[in-house]
């Protein structure tokens, strides 16, 4: 586990004080801020993946492909 300084500015300390109003530390604070970013970093991240094969022509030709060929061979 790493111990992190850094300088906050007003921003920083009214955000802070805004998440430690109701009792938290502001260690617990400060991580579930960092993870809840991670989160939606992530989640943006997968989002512009899943657009960008969304409008990959030769992919979605290809998944039409597939799905066709799948549904010669269903039993229903």
């Amino acid at each position: 586990m790493a111990n992190i300084s850094f300088r906050s500015d007003r921003e920083t300390d009214r955000a802070l004080l805004e998440l430690t109003s109701e009792g938290s530390d502001k260690s617990e604070a400060i991580r579930q801020a960092l993870i809840n970013e991670a989160r939606r970093h992530r989640r943006q991240r997968m989002r512009s993946q899943s657009e960008a094969l969304a409008d990959d022509a030769v992919d979605v030709a290809e998944i039409r492909k597939i799905k066709a060929e799948m549904d010669a061979v269903r039993a229903w």
